[in-house]
């Protein structure tokens, strides 16, 4: 039987361009190129937060990690190091005060499943991430908030204490001298931590936990507590988390607008650069601006990982199965000075 050659040829490049390969023709003979597409090892588990005071934290997450635990469990333990610093005068106990003097707190936890759970203007209690996973766990709400979330944390055996120490009760009478609510960027290198983490099933877990801006007004609440500001994660994309000025987060639904462009194929440090340089053109004209630090870490399926800021000098901690803890700067859009 007489095979039509060119005949030939055409069902064979339909049939390999069916399989997703690449033909070439040349002279009468098919060379055929298979398509070559990159498959990224995934880096799992992993583990990343903000600023220096995470390498302490990541050490806390890992050893659930490292042993197969899973990625809530690791991020609760992990950020309540953190909470139980009183060096540390941004999260949990002897963080700086409001203007009346009170140290309030706020936290948000989300699992792979999409729970979430939540507490805003709690006092009293050391470890306001172990109460929002309460909130998530035993009560069909996300947030509970101020009184309420005392109350609740009462019910369910949290201690209450006094979360002003020496230290900052004594920063809060020097600042009462003037009385000027200027957020200080970066002086002390911490503002709030968050962590991200991807366990060895390949699930995504997120916490948040801040005592808030120094010298805030009594009842102010920032990004830390919201999802989708603060923190924000989907188990089939990935996560991120803020840190920095919570208004400025939450005018652009920060974290969730990170999470959205790795969906759309952005990698983590992309996406957080692109929402980093949106807070920038929003806020550029901003009564805020000459305050204004933000700064956003992000970690895919994949345990790829990235940070941007709007400003120098933000760090975050990652430890994962290949490199081990360590700090890492985050690129940045503006320099500045102290």
């Amino acid at each position: 039987m007489k095979i039509n050659t060119k005949h030939y040829y055409v069902s064979l490049f339909l049939i390999l361009t069916a399989f997703g390969c690449k033909t070439n023709e040349k002279e009468g003979e098919t060379a055929v190129i298979k398509e070559e597409k990159e498959i990224k090892k995934s880096v799992k588990p992993i583990v990343i937060s903000t600023w220096n005071h995470g390498v302490a934290a990541n050490d806390e997450a890992w050893k659930i990690l490292s042993k197969g635990g899973n990625a809530l469990d690791a991020v609760e333990q992990g950020v309540r190091v953190t909470e139980a610093d009183p060096k540390n005068q941004s999260v949990g106990i002897g963080g700086f005060p409001d203007r009346e003097g009170n140290v309030t707190l706020d936290a948000c936890i989300m699992d792979h499943n999409s729970n979430c759970g939540a507490v805003s203007f709690l006092q009293h209690i050391k470890h306001p991430i172990s109460v929002a996973r309460k909130v998530m766990e035993e009560t069909p709400h996300v947030m509970l908030t101020g009184q309420g979330a005392l109350q609740f944390a009462l019910d369910q055996g949290f201690e209450k204490e006094n979360l002003l120490t020496p230290e900052t009760k004594k920063a809060y009478e020097e600042w009462l001298q003037k009385s000027n609510y200027k957020p200080v960027i970066n002086i002390e290198n911490h503002d709030t931590i968050s962590m991200l983490a991807l366990d060895e099933d390949g699930n995504i877990s997120g916490a948040c936990t801040t005592s808030g801006a120094a010298w805030k007004m009594h009842g102010r609440v920032g990004d830390s507590p919201i999802i989708g500001a603060g923190l924000f994660l989907d188990n089939e994309v990935g996560a991120a988390a803020a840190t920095g000025l919570g208004e400025a987060v939450i005018r652009t639904a920060g974290s969730a607008m990170v999470v959205e462009l790795m969906r759309q194929g952005k990698s983590p440090a992309e996406a957080c650069k692109e929402i980093v340089e949106r807070i920038y053109n929003k806020h550029k004209n901003h009564k805020d601006m000459e305050y204004l630090q933000v700064g956003f870490i992000a970690l895919n399926k994949n345990g790829e990982y990235g940070g941007y800021s709007l400003r120098s000098g933000f760090n975050y901690a990652v430890n994962d199965i290949e490199k081990g803890n360590r700090l890492e700067d985050a690129p940045f859009k503006m320099a500045w000075e102290n």
